[in-house]
């Protein structure tokens, strides 16, 4: 099966790679407009510090945002649906407020440490009043009637909407792509993909179109968008941010160990404050206020999967800068040998799942519930409505069903045994370095050939374990690179404060290349 599994990604590169050629014939070769606004460079923390001290509005703030956000789009394609009207008149309401005294800066850095500033939400979370069918043709528009738990969390601490934002069909895919909003492209290099599923999101936080992003996260669709963007995506533990109000859900018991919304943000700096803001006040608490000194964690680190020869190689560049930062911090060298079952665990966890919401799942009032044959037939003919990852799905689940019970049962008892492994190494003290993907940002659709390699990510949510996606520097084609921070349940705080501490050292966000930076003489 391994075997054949790999082979099979070198056929599909056949196709794929001449294909994403052609494609990006007509992708346009501009880059984004410069940056000129100081307050889209401005950190969430300091940017809430200086609207609660009236150093600058909330208005101003909001307006600075959306007009990056009608410059940047018709580049990037990333906003499904925007509220910029409702945003400015929230936002005068909070300089108003602020304005009467009425209430102390602590008072509102405690209680509404977000006020005033902008946050933008993936579409497939549901946001009152605007589109939320996770990039699904609809013959009518599926409209939010209510807000999801986080988000209603979000705007009670102060944060201000401005739009939802683009997700390929389901977020089913490590590219965001749909037949409803189209394809989003990666600001460094828009004949690049900035990853999927939450591609948006992070395409927006790149560009400097936004700040605060609400995304979410079941085989790496926080952190590979993140690393393709050259920003910050965190994996909370299990069951900490509430999953409700997400299309795709399941009512299967244990859908929350692997799924979950999570935070994404341009400066590691915001991680904390963002997931603050997220947790579940019913889930299991994390300790984000707790102080950690680098001195104080125990670093370990790994830079392939192990003997599998499942998953390709890191890229040269990523190589060197993954085992540059293991260098620095002290990280000690680690052989996981169970780490090679993680393509063989992690399919059989999720693709075993029931009542998981598809396209043959759940359909529009009055149409007719799709079939396999019925709508792969329909796709290879040019008529079906949905993208392929939509389509071979339920091809994905029918063939988990034929896989021998005991072969999921053997397969649970490693997934356990590795539980057990990472839970005893690291402890409450230790973090676990290890790449989110081994190569950066590809050209669109490439993800074809390469769809073993998520897996580099996927094994976390199989785990249950929180992850963080860093920002490591960018590679010789001067794309973003980035690494994973693991850390043990509950213990977010540290993965937090390495993001931290590598932001300190390596810089964190660049700004992508512009039309004013490529006029520059040599």
């Amino acid at each position: 099966m391994r075997r054949f599994l790999r082979t099979a990604m070198i056929v599909f590169s056949w196709f794929v790679v001449p294909y994403s050629r052609f494609t990006n014939i007509k992708v346009s070769r501009k880059k984004l407009p410069p940056i000129k606004s100081h307050l889209l460079e401005i950190p969430a923390v300091d940017l809430a510090k200086m609207i609660r001290t009236r150093k600058v509005t909330s208005g101003e703030v909001v307006e600075a945002y959306i007009e990056r956000c009608k410059q940047v789009n018709p580049l990037i394609n990333a906003i499904v649906q925007d509220r910029f009207e409702e945003a400015l008149d929230e936002a005068r309401e909070v300089d108003r407020l602020i304005s009467l005294g009425l209430t102390t800066e602590e008072e509102m850095e405690e209680n509404t440490p977000l006020l005033g500033v902008p946050v933008t939400v993936k579409e497939s979370i549901a946001v009152k009043g605007l589109t939320n069918q996770a990039g699904r043709v609809f013959k009518t528009p599926q409209i939010a009637k209510s807000d999801a738990p986080v988000v209603e969390q979000i705007k009670r601490y102060g944060g201000i909407v401005l739009l939802v934002s683009n997700t390929p069909e389901l977020c089913l895919m490590w590219e965001t792509y749909n037949n409803v909003t189209g394809q989003t492209r990666n600001p460094y290099d828009l004949k690049r993909t900035p990853g999927g599923s939450s591609g948006g999101e992070a395409a927006l936080l790149a560009s400097g179109a936004s700040l605060l992003g609400l995304t979410s996260d079941i085989g790496g669709s926080s952190r590979l968008p993140a690393m393709f963007s050259g920003i910050w995506g965190h994996k909370p533990t299990p069951y900490a941010v509430s999953f409700k109000g997400h299309h795709p859900t399941s009512d299967f018991p244990k859908w929350g160990d692997f799924f979950t919304i999570a935070p994404m943000t341009r400066y590691a700096k915001d991680l904390p404050l963002l997931l603050r803001c997220m947790v579940d006040p019913n889930g299991p608490k994390l300790t984000l206020e707790k102080e950690v000194t680098m001195s104080g964690i125990r670093f370990f680190f790994m830079d392939n999967d192990g003997p599998s020869g499942m998953m390709r190689p890191l890229s040269r560049d990523l190589h060197a800068a993954i085992n540059r930062v293991a260098n620095d911090f002290n990280a000690k060298r680690v052989n996981i040998r169970k780490m090679k079952w993680s393509l063989d665990i992690s399919l059989s966890a999720m693709l075993t799942m029931k009542n998981i919401e598809t396209i043959y799942h759940k359909t529009e009032e009055g149409q007719r519930p799709k079939t396999v044959c019925t709508e792969t037939v329909k796709y290879f003919f040019g008529c079906s409505d949905s993208i392929l990852p939509s389509v071979i799905f339920g091809h994905l689940q029918n063939f988990m069903k034929i896989i021998p019970n005991s072969r999921h049962k053997h397969l649970a008892t490693i997934i356990e045994a590795l539980k057990t492994e990472f839970k005893e190494l690291l402890g409450n003290d230790g973090v676990f370095l290890y790449p989110t993907f081994p190569n950066t940002a590809h050209q669109h659709y490439r993800i074809y050939h390469k769809l073993l390699e998520p897996m580099y990510m996927a094994i976390f949510n199989t785990l249950g374990l929180p992850v963080t996606n860093c920002m490591i520097g960018l590679d010789r084609r001067r794309l973003p690179m980035g690494i994973q921070v693991v850390a043990n349940p509950g213990q977010d705080h540290l993965c937090l404060a390495v993001a931290r501490e590598i932001e300190k050292r390596y810089g964190g966000w660049v700004r992508p290349p512009s039309e004013e930076s490529s006029r520059r003489p040599e």
